[in-house]
């Protein structure tokens, strides 16, 4: 299964084996379908709300891995802000990417308002309004166990992988504009992070004009960053 760029670093950041990783409104399946391939986790929910959707990544999941993992995946046509996680002891990875900044903050505070005592790792890729959700993540007291910045397609999206439950003082609280994402370690990632800095600039400026006192502090935050 071909993945984009984007999906591809997403994968990538699963480093560590999980007992469950939920792929929830990740392209379809593919990006879980790429773990279940791997084996990187003891059990991959494909979850979305979409019937027509469960149905056929069903029928692909079947093709592809029924005779080889039949136990090891499974799909829930739901709401994502409803996945069981209380009820599967073991450690989980929430991954979600493909929608907007404001369902995603949505459906994390959903899921964390009914696990209150899970700890839970969320692997996140928002389409657009990252600093709402970021917003989000600090009010839910989520810490940073990396964020990066990938474009693909001639499209930023910043990833955030997550905990809810940090244990090591290297894992600060969710900044509202990013930390690590802008501390480049080559020429090619600071100029990716220039551009991105820039494009968030010019439409944060373009916002200011119809809604200057809501915007003009994101305007400022962003323009504060100092790429390193």
């Amino acid at each position: 299964m071909k993945l984009s760029k984007r999906l591809k670093r997403l994968e990538s950041q699963v480093h560590h084996h999980y007992d469950h990783i939920w792929d929830c409104c990740c392209d379809h399946g593919l990006l879980g379908a790429a773990l279940l391939e791997r084996q990187a986790g003891g059990q991959i929910h494909f979850v979305d709300i979409v019937p027509d959707l469960m149905t056929s990544l069903q029928q692909r999941l079947t093709t592809y891995f029924g005779q080889e993992l039949p136990c090891q995946w499974q799909t829930y046509c739901m709401d994502v802000a409803r996945i069981p996680v209380a009820d599967m002891p073991g450690s989980h990875l929430v991954i979600i990417a493909g929608v907007g900044g404001d369902l995603m903050s949505d459906l994390i505070a959903a899921i964390c308002s009914a696990n209150p005592n899970t700890p839970l790792e969320f692997l996140l890729c928002p389409v657009h309004h990252t600093y709402t959700l970021r917003e989000q993540l600090r009010h839910l007291k989520c810490h940073v166990i990396k964020e990066t910045l990938v474009e693909d397609n001639q499209r930023f999206y910043e990833i955030l992988h997550l905990t809810t439950h940090h244990q090591h003082g290297n894992q600060p609280l969710v900044s509202l504009t990013g930390d690590s994402l802008w501390r480049t370690e080559c020429e090619s990632s600071r100029q990716l992070a220039h551009r991105y800095q820039q494009k968030l600039l010019t439409h944060y400026g373009r916002m200011q004009q119809s809604n200057p006192q809501k915007v003009a502090p994101i305007l400022t935050a962003y323009q504060s960053v100092e790429i390193a």
